[in-house]
């Protein structure tokens, strides 16, 4: 035997009905939204949570009173994804400026024991300076993210940039069509 409906949908105003009915029928709307959309209105036709939910896709009525009861509350707003799915970020942007801030400055050669930069010993100098879990994968997704990739010969350094031997010393050029060659 089916579960009690707790909480019964609202009535929905024209401007609701016409949205969820716009959702429902659009082909270029993401499946979730559709779905959602299709559950909600087979709620307001009078139909309980599991028939709603077998009329568009759900498993079981729960997720259709679950969506029930955040639409009472949130309004067409319900059909997003709620907030707090996923894997949160393991370090913010003042951790990721941190990674970035390490790699870009040169190594001190008696602290750090080298005179360029691999990922194993940023991480080592990431971890003593206060990122204690950073592992060489993250500090090289957000230094790729940053724009910068790994030069075999001199550590990471700027797409773009190179360094250049010249008469009055070593020179940094900037390549002026990075962006149109990244793509």
């Amino acid at each position: 035997m089916a579960t009690m409906q707790k909480e019964c949908l609202r009535p929905l105003t024209s401007a609701e009905r016409s949205e969820l009915e716009r959702i429902a029928r659009a082909s270029s709307e993401r499946v979730d939204r559709v779905r959602r959309a299709a559950a909600l209105l087979a709620v307001a036709e009078g139909r309980p949570f599991l028939g709603a939910a077998r009329a568009a896709g759900f498993r079981s009525g729960t997720g259709v009173a679950n969506l029930v009861r955040r639409f009472n509350r949130a309004g067409v707003a319900a059909l997003r994804i709620a907030p707090g799915r996923g894997r949160r970020p393991t370090y913010d942007a003042a951790g990721r400026a941190r990674i970035v801030a390490t790699a870009q400055r040169p190594p001190d050669r008696k602290v750090d024991g080298t005179a360029t930069w691999s990922l194993s010993t940023l991480e080592r100098t990431a971890r003593r300076e206060g990122l204690p879990r950073v592992g060489a994968t993250t500090i090289r997704r957000v230094l790729h993210d940053a724009g910068s990739a790994y030069q075999r010969t001199r550590t990471w350094w700027p797409t773009g940039t190179a360094r250049r031997k010249r008469k009055a010393g070593v020179v940094r050029v900037v390549d002026p069509q990075t962006e149109e060659k990244r793509g």
